[in-house]
């Protein structure tokens, strides 16, 4: 059977989707379609390409209040739904360490983006990570959210920061993550209408299905390639910030400063950024933070 062509088909109408798309104004709201994925993008503004990619439990509307200040100056923002997350489609539910990377970058060439701004939270900095490290004649520059470079040398006062991972990797279907949006991940309580937005496509099976073949497939393996060291065996070489929310424990700039020593051993240029009143969900706590940092960031380092 051939292969379908990848395309592009366009949604106008948010309410039109199951579950319905929580509002965010001004956004577009696309279906790009590759062998066996149909990616859901939203996309607002026009310039310049940057790419913003999410963490877990969240899809694209975690970057509704970020992604139409970075288009109001001047640039083309594009937040997909990765695989497993809000309402991308796929046909087989196996994940393996790359299937993100493979999917963002046929994304990329259906959208016609020869290099981009990528700007990524948690879950989804491992696919912006692999991306800048194997590709990085695609990526201008790169703003990471709430996770260590991944040249950061293990401690064993690092362990709170993964105790979040049980949960995810014995995940049973239909129980509920809302204990995420606890106050250890959150500067401020984030409203019951936030979270609802955030867990909303977790009412599909598929979409709750992926949390453990993301866990176990993607997250674990690419963490113990940090853990042995791997990236500190290689070269970054796009300009990249790491930015933390200096209530997100038990990232501390002190510890930081001691797992991250000498980060021009190990890449051409990086920077650290902490946002007071903010913990790991930066972008709930502070997103006009988040977006004044990677503006800058765009400007500096590109």
């Amino acid at each position: 059977m051939p292969t379908p062509e990848p395309r592009i088909t366009r949604s106008v109408d948010a309410s039109a989707w199951s579950p319905p798309l929580p509002e965010a104004s001004g956004f577009d709201h696309l279906v790009v379609e590759t062998p066996g994925l149909h990616t859901h993008v939203a996309a607002i503004g026009e310039g310049e390409p940057v790419v913003l990619l999410h963490g877990f439990p969240k899809h694209w509307w975690q970057w509704h209040a970020v992604a139409p200040v970075i288009a109001a100056s001047g640039y083309r923002v594009i937040c997909p739904d990765l695989r497993g997350a809000g309402w991308t489609v796929a046909d087989d539910p196996r994940v393996d360490r790359e299937t993100r990377l493979r999917d963002l970058l046929a994304l990329f060439d259906v959208l016609h983006i020869e290099r981009a701004h990528l700007v990524s939270h948690d879950m989804g900095v491992i696919t912006a990570m692999q991306l800048t490290y194997d590709h990085p004649e695609r990526v201008r520059t790169a703003v990471q959210l709430s996770v260590p470079p991944g040249f950061f040398t293990f401690s064993p006062k690092l362990a709170p920061g993964f105790r979040h991972l049980p949960q995810f990797i014995w995940h049973r279907p239909g129980t509920s993550l809302r204990g995420v949006f606890s106050e250890a991940y959150v500067a401020r309580p984030i409203s019951e209408a936030a979270v609802d937005a955030h867990l909303a496509p977790m009412r599909r099976p598929d979409i709750d299905g992926a949390v453990r073949p993301l866990t176990r497939g993607m997250i674990l393996p690419e963490a113990m390639r940090m853990m042995r060291g791997v990236y500190r065996r290689r070269r970054l070489t796009v300009p990249t910030l790491v930015v933390l929310g200096r209530r997100d424990h038990p990232w501390t700039e002190e510890l930081m400063g001691r797992i991250c020593r000498n980060p021009e051993r190990y890449a051409d240029r990086v920077e650290f950024a902490y946002v007071d009143d903010a913990a790991h969900f930066i972008t709930d706590d502070a997103p006009a933070a988040v977006a004044d940092l990677a503006l800058d960031w765009f400007e500096r380092a590109a």
